[in-house]
């Protein structure tokens, strides 16, 4: 056998043992392999076992150092395109004004979408450009990016532009999704006849996304207009995501399992029955626990939905009202704490099941066939990921499809 490269003196390899999703307790299964040598060739890991039983040849050797070695972070759920900030929503929730109430003023969302779309795709790309590197250095790899601070179909579709160009900006795979996020204060019924015979028959044609998100909330769109945006969706060959469940048990979740939707993210004010219709389907459950820690309302039961028989997968949420993080590390963090996952639990959240959230099986893993999407940590025990809490130096390098796309060095 002749590779590309290897990484040797690894001090362990953590990873899920395959693709996702991984279910109900089989989350919390991963493969150790102690002192290890990983093998890459054209991009894919092509050998990964101990020391002693490697046998092959390879153009170049990396030394790791003893370190701890995990598949790269995915973050299956971010908005990190946004112009403007909500630094007066901030200031607001601090003296007890809601979420929802904001919202319903015209703040949240809203005040997003005002800044955003008096920007130009370029002014957008160089906001955002810096927030996927926080992210990559936080030993991320893959990330969606959504629209819907747009609201129009002109600035819904240039901030898919923008997800483009920085796809080639950044190292990471981008995975640009359109998200139909809230309504506009008037016309509502002739906005979603425009979504669905004109934006998204143009966001197909012309490849901008590869998913629609829907978020079905009483300040945003019921279940009825979610699904009947998300069939012209399927119609057009883009697949489903849905935002349910944060405030209000609406079916939004009951929608999403119906359709066969990749993901349904949030999850707070699920219950027994939404659990369970996600443990019996094939929809990912995301949670979002920067949203909790940053509003202070209840958490997705992340233990609930594993117990339950559930893919749960876990997200930043990266945005400037909910969420304001910048970790998909500090993510994997809060699920232990927040959520109720266990460390290998959180683990195959942020890798695996999450890497199914967005339709891959080829990363979140690292066996023959994975993508060497690849983190090296400064660390010999992989639990330092989901115990730190605001280390900054964590992380030694990450791998992109087997090259180095950024080292603490």
């Amino acid at each position: 056998m002749h590779a590309d490269m290897v990484l040797i003196n690894i001090g362990e390899v953590v990873t899920p043992p395959g693709p996702g999703p991984r279910r109900g307790r089989a989350q919390a299964e991963l493969r150790r392999i102690p002192d290890a040598v990983i093998a890459i060739r054209q991009g894919q890991v092509t050998w990964v076992g101990p020391r002693t039983a490697w046998e092959g040849k390879a153009t170049a050797e990396v030394d790791v150092g003893a370190a701890a070695v995990v598949p790269g972070l995915v973050d299956p759920h971010t908005h990190a395109i946004w112009a403007g900030d909500r630094l007066n929503d901030f200031e607001a929730r601090a003296q007890g004004v809601s979420y929802e109430a904001i919202l319903a003023a015209g703040g949240g969302i809203y005040q997003t979408i005002r800044h955003t779309a008096g920007a130009s795709v370029e002014t957008l790309v160089a906001l955002a450009r810096p927030r996927l590197e926080r992210l990559l250095r936080s030993g991320v790899t893959t990330v969606e990016v959504k629209s819907g601070y747009g609201l129009t179909p002109e600035g819904e579709i240039a901030m898919l532009r923008a997800a483009a160009r920085l796809q080639d900006e950044v190292p990471m795979t981008v995975v640009p999704t359109l998200l139909i996020h809230v309504p506009p204060r008037e016309g509502r019924e002739a906005y979603v006849e425009e979504v669905v015979t004109s934006l998204i028959p143009k966001v197909a044609r012309e490849k901008l996304a590869v998913a629609v998100d829907v978020f079905v909330e009483q300040e945003a769109f019921t279940v009825a207009e979610a699904e009947r945006i998300l069939r012209s969706a399927q119609r057009h060959g883009l697949a489903c995501k849905l935002h349910a469940d944060q405030f209000h048990v609406l079916g939004g979740v009951e929608l999403g399992v119906r359709l066969g939707a990749l993901s349904v993210d949030h999850l707070e004010a699920s219950g027994e029955a939404q659990w369970r219709a996600l443990a019996e389907s094939q929809t990912v459950a995301t949670v979002l626990p920067g949203v909790t820690l940053h509003l202070g309302g209840t958490p997705a039961n992340g233990r609930a939905l594993v117990d339950a028989g559930a893919a749960v997968a876990v997200a930043t949420d990266l945005n400037p009202g909910s969420s304001p993080l910048f970790s998909a590390q500090m993510a994997l963090a809060l699920a232990v704490r927040l959520n109720g996952l266990t460390p290998a639990e959180a683990l195959t959240a942020a890798t695996a099941n999450a890497a199914i959230a967005l339709g891959f099986q080829d990363r979140g893993w690292i066996g023959p066939g994975s993508r060497a999407d690849i983190l090296v940590l400064n660390a010999r025990d992989w639990r330092e990921l989901p115990y730190a809490l605001g280390a900054d130096d964590l992380i030694q390098a990450v791998y992109v499809a087997g090259q180095p796309v950024w080292s603490r060095e």
